[in-house]
């Protein structure tokens, strides 16, 4: 199991995900694909959290999602990481500025889905994450023209790159975000916890 602090070259172009991965499924596999190669980054790191400050509940214990997300992933160009736990963060704001300074020879790239675009805004300092790296949009089940019509989409208007240039999203400076479509998974971990079998340490069927 990949935790603490990954190794990364100078020059290296890594995706950032992060969330709860409560629990993690084929879907955060999907858009971790997709967005090695449409934005072509050398590298993913999963950022399991170890609390949404959105959400009223706790998610499953660290090491539970590290192992799932472990199962789901085995991909050598993904890290499962429990960096913000290290690091002791809570908004992704924070956790981007000490990532950057702890590699700064890395280019990162925020990575998120469009469901996420449509409330970032609500997010502790939202402004600074899109001022310190570039963000990766990819597609998901019904946020596709939400996320388009967001209060972030309309205030960073002038920033979005066209998906046809999204494989130089990584090499941009911020503010620059790009969002791509892209055959979607329905998916989603509330689902999965809704149908009773990930809390008593079953993995989704």
């Amino acid at each position: 199991m990949k935790t603490g602090f990954p190794i990364a070259r100078s020059g290296m172009t890594i995706g950032l995900l992060g969330g709860s991965f409560d629990p993690a499924h084929e879907g955060h596999a999907h858009i971790t694909r997709e967005a090695l190669r449409r934005f072509n980054l050398d590298r993913v790191w999963w950022l399991l959290t170890p609390g949404n400050p959105l959400k009223t509940h706790g998610p499953a214990p660290m090491d539970q999602r590290l192992q799932m997300a472990q199962d789901i992933m085995p991909d050598p160009r993904v890290s499962i990481t429990d960096l913000e736990r290290h690091l002791g963060t809570r908004y992704t704001a924070q956790t981007l500025a000490r990532l950057r300074a702890l590699y700064p020879a890395v280019r990162f790239v925020w990575l998120m889905g469009a469901d996420n675009l449509v409330q970032i805004h609500r997010w502790d300092d939202w402004k600074q994450i899109f001022g310190q790296v570039p963000i990766g949009i990819l597609a998901r089940p019904g946020s596709r023209m939400r996320a388009r019509r967001s209060v972030a989409a309309q205030i960073f208007g002038r920033a979005r790159m066209p998906a046809a240039e999204a494989r130089l999203l990584a090499q941009s400076n911020a503010p620059a975000w790009c969002f791509v479509d892209m055959p979607m998974s329905d998916l989603s971990s509330s689902a999965i916890r809704a149908g009773g079998a990930w809390r008593v340490g079953k993995p989704p069927a």
